[in-house]
């Protein structure tokens, strides 16, 4: 399995997690409840968190290239949600150390 995840700073992490689980929903399977989502593309999936002013995003796919559409996808909406505080999104290989 190969896996990214990356942590965008925002006080808007929580309504960012339910616009893009939601979007995502029409077109996928999607789950978000109390600062928490799920997207499965299929070829991969992300799990999302938001708290304490911080969007979490951990994607992860069997094969490099679905990972990497997961990471395109998820940027490309995450940008465009948050234009206006000009949010980025640096990607980091491998899973999130717990508790980090």
């Amino acid at each position: 399995m190969h896996n990214a995840h990356a942590a965008i700073r925002t006080e808007k992490a929580d309504r960012y997690l339910v616009q893009l689980c939601k979007h995502i929903a029409h077109k996928i399977p999607a789950t978000w409840d109390a600062g928490r989502g799920h997207a499965d593309f299929g070829f991969g999936a992300c799990d999302m968190t938001a708290e304490n002013g911080t969007l979490t995003l951990e994607c992860s796919a069997p094969e490099t290239e679905g990972l990497a559409r997961v990471k395109y996808i998820v940027e490309d909406h995450v940008v465009r949600f948050g234009w206006k505080e000009e949010l980025s999104v640096s990607w980091e290989d491998g899973k999130k150390a717990p508790g980090a």
